[in-house]
């Protein structure tokens, strides 16, 4: 079984992508994988090669309020995108395709 992950992040409050975002991906305590967000607020691969498991996917986004948001997400099988929309009022994810 082969997973892959990609996310990119929205600033619903300037209605662009935000570029420059951190994100990391940790299993346990240990970050398996890192980067930061391009010109279209992506990371097309953040991870590939994953075991299947329990991830925390950490987005440090562009918000006054939400400094740190972190999702734990189980990754069986397959290609994952995981989204961020961030403001400073709220901040929502989904599974992507």
């Amino acid at each position: 079984m082969t997973v892959s992950l990609s996310t990119h992040v929205l600033d619903t409050a300037r209605g662009e992508p935000a570029a420059g975002v951190r994100i990391e991906l940790a299993r346990g305590h240990d970050i398996v994988a890192a980067g930061t967000t391009d010109g279209d607020g992506r990371i097309r691969e953040l991870a590939a090669d994953l075991e299947p498991g329990r991830y925390a996917l950490v987005f440090w986004p562009p918000s006054p309020f939400f400094t740190r948001v972190e999702l734990e997400v189980e990754l069986v099988e397959g290609h994952y995108h995981v989204p961020l929309l961030v403001s400073p009022y709220g901040c929502a994810s989904y599974r992507g395709s």
